[in-house]
C-alpha cells in the first residue's frame, strides 16, 4: 500500500515541478521582455504560480489515482497499457500547450486561451500566415522533444511494478485510501479553502504585466477559457453595423461647449478622493430616495453633500459592477469581463488616469481579492497595493467573506491616520462585504437579519466618516458613495427598474456645496463626471457620460443575463433578450429607447470582441 501511495505523491510533486519549470523558461525565451527583472523577478513569478500550477497537476493526477485504485485488484500487461496511454496523452497536452503559448506570446502578448482553436478550426491557413514553415517545424520538432520527456517521466513512475496484495481485506484498505487521496486532489484543483475558486487572478501580483503573464500556467489559461469561451463579435446582433453606429454616436458624451455651464462640485482642482463601495445598498434604504430609514448615516450624507437621484447600477453581481465603476465599462449580459485577464489589461479606469496625474493609490477588501478574478482586474486597473482578507489576523477573518466592514474601515483610517498631510494627492477605495449574505454581524439593530447586517454596514460608514471629518486632510477630501449594485433587501424585487435603481453621494470637506443631479446616470458615468471635475482627459472612456455636461446625452443603462434596461426622462424600457420582446415600457414616449439600447448593447459587444 506505501509503494501505491508514494507513486501517487510522486507524480503530483513531479507534475508540480514540470510546471514550475515553465516559468523561467518562459521568462528565458523573452529575456528581452524582461530585462531589469532579475533573478528576484523570476522567482517571484515562479513562486506566485505555484497555486495554479498545484491545481493544473491536481487535475492531470486524477488519473494516476484511479490507476493506483484499480492497481490494487488488477495487474500486468492491461495496466502497463494503459500507464503508457496516460502518460502519452498528459506529456502531449503539457508540451503542446507550453510550445504553443511559448511560439504565440511574441505575437499575441497573452497567455495560451481559446483562440487559437477557434482560428485553427474557422481558417486553418489564416491560423498559421503569419509564420514561416520553418516556425511550425521547429515548434512541433521542440514539442515532440518536450513532450518526450515528459512522457519518459511519467510512464517511468507510473509502470514500476507493484505488487498485488495478497489480502482481501488489504486490498479494500488500499483502495479506500488510493480513493481518498484522489479526493483530496479537489482542494489543489480549487485553489485551497478560499471563497473563490482557483481562476487566472491568482497570478497577478506585480504592476509588471509581463511578470504577471510569466506566472500563468499555460494549459490552466487554455482550459479557464475554453470553460468560459463565448464569440462576443457574433452575439447581440439586432441590426447592420452602420445603423448601430449611428444610433450609438448619439449615445456618446460629447466635448463642453460651455465651461460656464458645467457647475464645479469641488473646491480644489486635486482633492483627495475616496470611494466607498457599498455592497448591495440601494435606494430603497434611504427615506430621502423614498426608501425605509434602513441606512441613516448614508441618508445623512445624501442631504449633506452631492447626490444623484436617479441614478441606476449597470448590473446584479459585484465583478460586473466594479468594472462598470472604475472602467467606465458597461456590464455584460452574457460574461463578465473580469474573468478575462487579457481583456481587463486593455480597459481604461479611473485610478489609472489618476496615477499618471500624481495620484497615490490604495485598495481595501477584507475578503479574498481573488474572488472572480478581481485581483487581476484591480492590478490591471493600476492598484500596486491591494489590503485584503491575507492582511488580516486569522482571528479577524470572522464572516464568510472574511474581515468585517468595521476592521476593513478601521485598517483604512489608521493608515489615513499614519499620513494625514499626504505630499501627493491619494486615491482609495474601500469595498464593503458583510451586506451579503449570510448576513452574519457583530451587530443588532433590526430583527430582520438582512436588514440589519445593512444597518451595520451603514454604522461603520458613519463611524468612518465622522473620525475622518476629524483629520487636517477632511478639507481636501471627497468621499464617493456608490453601491457595486442593489442586492438582497427589499426582498424578492420584481420589478426590474426597483433592482437596479441605487444613489450616488458624494460629501468631503472639498466638496462645494449641497447639490441634487436629477438627470438619468449610471455607474459607468462616474469616470467621465469625476476625471473632468478633475481636469484629466477622459476621452479613452468610450462608453461614459459626463453626467453635469448639458451637451451629452443623459440616460442610465443596466442588464441582468436576460435583459437590458435604458431609462431617460421620457423613457423606460426593459427589453427581454431571451423572449425578444419588450417586457416593460413606461414614460411620455414609450417605445423611444428599444433601437438605441440594442444599438448601445451590440457596439458595447463589438468593443468586448476587439479587447
Amino acid at each position: 500500500m506505501k509503494q501505491r501511495i508514494y507513486k501517487l505523491l510522486l507524480i503530483y510533486v513531479v507534475l508540480v515541478a514540470i510546471f514550475a519549470l515553465q516559468h523561467p523558461v518562459f521568462i528565458a525565451c523573452y529575456h528581452s521582455l524582461f530585462r531589469g527583472v532579475g533573478l528576484g523577478g523570476v522567482c517571484a513569478a515562479t513562486w506566485h504560480g505555484l497555486r495554479m500550477d498545484m491545481a493544473m497537476a491536481g487535475y492531470l493526477a486524477i488519473v494516476p489515482g484511479l490507476l493506483a485504485a484499480a492497481s490494487v485488484w488488477t495487474a500486468g500487461r492491461a495496466m502497463r497499457y494503459a500507464a503508457c496511454i496516460y502518460s502519452a496523452v498528459a506529456a502531449a497536452v503539457v508540451s503542446l500547450s507550453f510550445v504553443v503559448d511559448l511560439c504565440l506570446y511574441g505575437y499575441w502578448g497573452f497567455r495560451l486561451d481559446a483562440t487559437p482553436v477557434f482560428y485553427f478550426f474557422t481558417s486553418p491557413a489564416d491560423a498559421v500566415a503569419s509564420v514561416s514553415g520553418w516556425f511550425v517545424v521547429m515548434g512541433l520538432l521542440a514539442a515532440a522533444a518536450y513532450g518526450a520527456g515528459v512522457y519518459w517521466v511519467l510512464q517511468k513512475i507510473l509502470t514500476a511494478d507493484v505488487p498485488l496484495l495478497p489480502a482481501l481485506r488489504s486490498r479494500i484498505v488500499a483502495t479506500a485510501v488510493a480513493i481518498v487521496l484522489t479526493g483530496v486532489l479537489f482542494i489543489p484543483i480549487r485553489g485551497g479553502f478560499t471563497t473563490s475558486t482557483m481562476n487566472l487572478s491568482a497570478a497577478y501580483f506585480s504592476q509588471n504585466q509581463r511578470l504577471n503573464h510569466a506566472a500563468i500556467n499555460p494549459l490552466f489559461s487554455f482550459m479557464h477559457s475554453m470553460a468560459h469561451q463565448t464569440d462576443f463579435a457574433s452575439q447581440y446582433r439586432f441590426m447592420d453595423n452602420a445603423e448601430a453606429e449611428r444610433l450609438m454616436e448619439a449615445l456618446r458624451d460629447k466635448p463642453v461647449t460651455d465651461a460656464d455651464s458645467v457647475p464645479r462640485l469641488f473646491t480644489t482642482n486635486r482633492p483627495n478622493v475616496i470611494f466607498i463601495i457599498l455592497e448591495s445598498f440601494s435606494s430603497h434604504l434611504l427615506p430621502s430616495l423614498g426608501g425605509e430609514n434602513v441606512a441613516p448615516n448614508l441618508d445623512a450624507m445624501s442631504r449633506e453633500g452631492v447626490t444623484c437621484t436617479n441614478f441606476w447600477g449597470n448590473s446584479f453581481r459585484t465583478d460586473r459592477g466594479l468594472v462598470s465603476i472604475i472602467s467606465g465599462y458597461p456590464a455584460q449580459p452574457s460574461t463578465s469581463i473580469m474573468k478575462f485577464a487579457e481583456k481587463v489589461e486593455h480597459l481604461p479606469s479611473i485610478p489609472k488616469a489618476m496615477k499618471r496625474e500624481g495620484y497615490d493609490l490604495k485598495y481595501y477588501y477584507g475578503g479574498d481579492a481573488n474572488f472572480t478574478n478581481m485581483l487581476a482586474y484591480l492590478v490591471s486597473a493600476g492598484f500596486d497595493k491591494v489590503v485584503s482578507d491575507k492582511d488580516f489576523p486569522l482571528k479577524d477573518r470572522t464572516g464568510k467573506w472574511g474581515a468585517p466592514d468595521h476592521l476593513v474601515f478601521e485598517r483604512m483610517l489608521a493608515d489615513l491616520k499614519a499620513d494625514p498631510n499626504p505630499r501627493r494627492p491619494i486615491f482609495r477605495i474601500l469595498q464593503t462585504s458583510s451586506s451579503h449574505e449570510p448576513f452574519e454581524v457583530p451587530f443588532h439593530k433590526f430583527d430582520d437579519k438582512v436588514k440589519n447586517a445593512f444597518a451595520y454596514t451603514d454604522d461603520c460608514l458613519g463611524k468612518f466618516v465622522d473620525e475622518l471629518r476629524k483629520l487636517p486632510m477632511w478639507k481636501n477630501t471627497v468621499v464617493l458613495l456608490v453601491p457595486d449594485h442593489q442586492g438582497a433587501y427589499p426582498h424578492h424585487l420584481d420589478d426590474p427598474l426597483a433592482r437596479h435603481r441605487i444613489p450616488l453621494v458624494l460629501v468631503g470637506g472639498a466638496v462645494a456645496a449641497p447639490m441634487k443631479i436629477d438627470v438619468p446616470a449610471s455607474q459607468i458615468d462616474i469616470a467621465a463626471t469625476l476625471l473632468y471635475q478633475l481636469g484629466i482627459d477622459h476621452s479613452e472612456f468610450i462608453f461614459s457620460k459626463n453626467m453635469l455636461n448639458p451637451a451629452s446625452p443623459h440616460f442610465g443603462y443596466f442588464t441582468e443575463p436576460s435583459f437590458f434596461g435604458m431609462v431617460t426622462d421620457t423613457n423606460q424600457l426593459v427589453y427581454n433578450l431571451d423572449g425578444e420582446k419588450v417586457m416593460l415600457d413606461e414614460g411620455s414616449e414609450k417605445g423611444r429607447n428599444l433601437l438605441p439600447g440594442k444599438a448601445f448593447l451590440q457596439k458595447l459587444y463589438d468593443d468586448l470582441d476587439k479587447r
